[in-house]
């Protein structure tokens, strides 16, 4: 099972701060980056596959993500003009030093996560067009966190260089559905935009914490963490490309209705079905119509009773389904499983390593106290699909 030198490392990526050296009206973070380019990419790759039948090793793109999100936290915030030079120049040497750097923390991983991380880094012929999804995406991302830039202060010298350049590379992956439709600036560009604004919404927002993390950051922690637990089953391909895709947009409602805090939703009776309710209705009526029409489907599976069991069964979904059901008949693509139960344990163990990072470092309150209490006596004996939980849950007791 991952250790916690690698569950660190995602977290190391929230104190990562970008355009560091440029007039910010807000914080960016690696981490939100990092998962508004997954969602990105997410949206690039359905469009291909669906407008164009591109095949997509769906399992490699998820996988290149995170080793390219590995590699930027352990290279830090090195100005994207020097990194590319480095690596232009150094690459091999660099990605060996990444690789170094990463190998106690990755080795345990199953899936032969760490040959594929090599394999990614050192084979140009691997992943070639998940890569290039990925670059795409890690643009798009870019400019959509310049354009804010760009507009609280255009008259800083040498930003119009950087503003070309980033248009350059866009037009270079314009060839992909995807970067056109986008650039037009309408349906999927307006569902990427109210994506990106999650990381506008702190969590824990009613106390002080360190590091800060934002809904989207969060989204993309539950996410890893449900890919590697998926992995740790020996999960299906389907099955790990579900848990991952709805784990990382488990929260999207929340764009509209802001982060509710859990002690909250549960302090009233009948106020987290409230609160459900109020986002199907607005899932429906303000976000699917801008998602293009052949992922809609896809996201309402996801994000309807995100944290049950389902399958896909003759055309219907069959929710919820026991733990030990979605392995001894379900573990198959056919059936299109989704591990709610895993998301949702994913989900508190995130939150619980949010709460005492902060405590660790000096910054604490009576609600991080008590969620971390509350979470740690509820879910330390938790095992779901075989995964001991409270195992993660010791880590940051």
């Amino acid at each position: 099972m991952v250790g916690k030198g690698f569950v660190d490392r995602l977290f190391d990526a929230a104190s990562i701060q970008r355009w560091n050296d440029h007039v910010r009206p807000v914080e960016f973070t690696e981490l939100d980056k990092q998962a508004h380019k997954m969602i990105i990419a997410y949206v690039l790759g359905k469009l291909e596959e669906d407008d164009r039948q591109a095949e997509i090793d769906w399992r490699q793109l998820i996988e290149g993500g995170l080793f390219e999100f590995l590699q930027r936290v352990i290279l830090t915030d090195i100005k994207p003009p020097v990194f590319h030079k480095m690596m232009m120049e150094k690459g091999q040497e660099i990605n060996e030093l990444v690789y170094e750097k990463l190998k106690v923390d990755i080795q345990d991983i199953k899936g032969n996560f760490a040959d594929k991380f090599r394999s990614y880094f050192f084979d140009r012929n691997y992943s070639r067009f998940e890569k290039r999804l990925l670059m795409a995406a890690h643009y798009l991302a870019t400019n959509w966190e310049f354009q804010i830039i760009y507009n609280a202060a255009p008259f800083i010298y040498g930003i119009d260089k950087t503003k070309e350049e980033i248009e350059n590379q866009i037009e270079d992956h314009y060839d992909l559905i995807g970067v056109q439709k986008i650039s037009l600036r309408k349906k999927s560009f307006g569902f990427v935009d109210l994506c990106g604004q999650l990381r506008f919404q702190q969590r824990w927002a009613q106390t002080p914490r360190v590091p800060k993390t934002s809904v989207l950051g969060h989204m993309l922690i539950v996410a890893i963490l449900s890919y590697i637990c998926s992995l740790e089953i020996d999960a299906c391909d389907r099955r790990i490309y579900n848990n991952f895709f709805a784990a990382l947009l488990h929260d999207l409602p929340e764009v509209l209705t802001r982060d509710i805090v859990s002690p909250v939703k549960s302090s009233v009776e009948g106020l987290d079905e409230i609160i459900k309710a109020y986002e199907k209705i607005h899932l429906e009526e303000k976000i699917l119509p801008l998602v293009p029409s052949s992922m809609r489907d896809e996201i309402c599976y996801f994000l309807e009773d995100e944290f049950q069991n389902k399958i896909r069964r003759n055309g219907e979904v069959v929710k919820p389904v026991p733990s030990r059901d979605m392995f001894s008949e379900y573990n198959e693509d056919v059936f299109s499983p989704v591990d709610g139960d895993i998301i949702r344990v994913c989900d508190k163990l995130a939150a619980f390593i949010e709460a005492s990072l902060s405590i660790s470092h000096g910054i604490k309150s009576h609600y991080l106290e008590e969620a971390r209490k509350l979470s740690y006596e509820q879910y330390t004996s938790e095992v779901r699909a075989g995964i001991d939980f409270g195992l993660l849950f010791d880590y940051y007791r």
